[in-house]
């Protein structure tokens, strides 16, 4: 099966305590590399410069990308880590994305910074039967500081099958964030509304709500792993056509990235990782009507 991804390669600065790394990342490159694992085709649609390191590890995991590089350096966040929450800076920006004429299963739009336009929105959610978005990118504006903030946003769902989105981004899309936030997200088109909130993650589908919580962990780095939840649960959709399937083993790889303590990409789990957790996931989900 063949999935499409349309987000920006980053290079980000990953600041945890008194210790700095430099790492690639975005979207992009999360969850290309997390559907490779689950034994899909990637079509990315990407851009980044001649400064990103990444290119030939992307191409051996035989990720299919097209016109990606760029005159422009590649889009850059400063992160600053303390446990599950964080501090955002960008400090460049690359060029807008491309439409890939693609026949792809589904899709991942996964924006990080103002690289998709609106016209680019509208066909890409026209190209496939599945598209799931996340939103964060088109919410993100900066202050004078650069640091990251989400400004209040409408956007356009229509032709959305799933959208992930944590409090403050369902607050930016919708002016509030409980059930009437998220039935608000379905009336408007979307089928599986996703929320997650640090370990507690909820799926809402026609009138049931259902959530899992994910263990108590010690946090490490926590970048990229809303992307590998976003991609295994599309990649799951897909193959499955069962989202409490999806819901637990994205919540499955969601946990085993953690769990690795591992910086930047490193941190993409194995299948059979994602398979394990998923399989307990499924027997304690809970759900309730709304």
């Amino acid at each position: 099966m063949k999935i499409g991804i349309y987000s920006h390669c980053t290079i980000d600065t990953i600041i945890h305590g008194d210790n700095m790394y430099e790492v690639p990342g975005g979207p992009a490159c999360y969850c290309s590399l997390t559907a490779r694992k689950q034994k899909f085709d990637v079509n990315l649609s990407t851009k980044y410069g001649p400064d990103f390191p990444l290119t030939d590890s992307l191409l051996e995991n035989k990720i299919r990308i097209e016109d990606k590089l760029s005159t422009s350096d590649t889009t850059r966040f400063k992160i600053i880590l303390n446990d599950s929450d964080r501090k955002l800076f960008i400090q460049n920006k690359c060029e807008p994305l491309e439409f890939l004429d693609e026949n792809n299963n589904g899709i991942i739009i996964s924006p990080v910074f103002d690289e998709i336009t609106n016209e680019l929105f509208k066909k890409i959610k026209k190209s496939s039967d599945f598209i799931l978005l996340d939103p964060q990118g088109f919410l993100r504006r900066h202050n004078s500081e650069n640091l990251i903030i989400l400004k209040e946003t409408k956007l356009d769902l229509d032709g959305i099958s799933a959208i992930k989105v944590s409090p403050n981004e369902l607050f930016a899309l919708t002016g509030a964030n409980d059930d009437a936030a998220l039935l608000s997200l379905q009336k408007l088109g979307v089928e599986n509304v996703i929320f997650t909130n640090k370990q507690n993650i909820s799926l809402l589908v026609k009138d049931k709500i259902y959530s899992i919580q994910l263990p108590n962990l010690e946090l490490f780095d926590t970048t990229g792993v809303g992307d590998i939840f976003c991609a295994t649960f599309c990649c799951t959709m897909l193959r499955e056509k069962d989202f409490l399937w999806a819901l637990s083993f994205a919540g499955g790889a969601a946990q085993a990235a953690l769990e690795t303590k591992k910086i930047g990409i490193n941190k993409i789990p194995e299948k059979g990782a994602v398979e394990n957790n998923g399989s307990y996931f499924y027997n304690m989900v809970q759900f309730r009507q709304i």
